[in-house]
């Protein structure tokens, strides 16, 4: 009988999403535990299946967002395995942490090659929160453990430094690297705002690296795992889905679309995909 696959969600001083975190990886079917980030002889006693590095303000977002917990001795360890072919998943300030460790786009082994820089689009900057539309890259569903899901996905964002730039002579190859991009209701893409929230470059909302195991995603995926997170506005399918469910009486119970991320990595270790 195969082993439930443990998922370590790896908590940094400012973290505030590991314990949704941990939750969502639970009721996904899979074993969670939360690391801090001085258990890291811990984590290497255990040796986790996969590892999420959740959203917050790791160290108080010092220097730039995720630049001090990248250096972290921890992340040693996350960065070895993800070497060996473990899934890696970063949120929002985990995105933050796995760019400035150099784990994405991963291009050069340990080599910074991409920044998240603050939101600059359409004269707009600054800290924001709202609900997005994304797709997976074709590339993406085929390769990330992370990403077997089709049609749009609305999740939530909340940042004020996510959108992902790259030094222009890396312009070229960053395509490939493309897991996620913003998108309005119908898989239109758009470099305006509010499709592309943030001015991120080819309207990246996920960055993976070439082996497709480590993905760096700033929208919330955990912040909609049940249909009942979702906006009573929020127009598409899923709009659909949660005014359905409200009616049918399964509203408490309906997963939302951020579960398919969770489920995804689920399928993987069950070797369905």
């Amino acid at each position: 009988m195969m082993s439930v696959p443990l998922v370590a969600v790896i908590q940094f001083p400012g973290s505030n999403c590991e314990y949704e975190t941990e939750r969502v990886i639970r009721n996904s079917g899979m074993d969670s535990r939360i690391y801090r980030w001085n258990q890291w002889r811990e984590l290497k006693d255990s040796l986790p299946d996969a590892y999420v590095l959740p959203g917050g303000f790791s160290f108080q977002d010092r220097i730039r967002a995720g630049a001090v917990a990248a250096k972290e001795r921890i992340m040693d360890l996350v960065f070895s395995e993800a070497e060996d072919g473990k899934p890696v998943l970063g949120i929002c300030n985990g995105a933050q942490i796995l760019v400035e460790s150099g784990m994405v786009p991963g291009w050069e082994k340990g080599r910074i090659e991409s920044a998240l820089a603050a939101n600059h689009i359409s004269g707009r900057s600054g800290y924001l929160s709202r609900w997005i539309f994304l797709h997976a890259t074709a590339r993406a569903q085929q390769i990330c453990p992370w990403l077997e899901i089709n049609g749009i996905i609305p999740l939530p964002i909340a940042h004020a430094e996510g959108r992902f730039v790259f030094s222009e002579e890396n312009h070229g190859r960053t395509e490939r690297s493309a897991a996620l991009k913003y998108c309005d209701e119908k898989g239109n893409e758009s470099g305006d705002y509010p499709v592309n929230p943030n001015g991120s470059f080819l309207n990246l909302a996920g960055v993976m690296n070439d082996r497709g195991n480590v993905l760096a995603m700033m929208p919330h995926p955990e912040r909609a795992f049940w249909l009942w997170q979702l906006p009573p506005s929020l127009p598409g399918e899923w709009g659909d889905r949660r005014t359905h469910s409200l009616l049918s009486g399964s509203y408490a119970s309906s997963k939302g679309p951020g579960s398919l991320f969770f489920t995804s990595l689920a399928d993987f270790f069950k070797g369905e995909r």
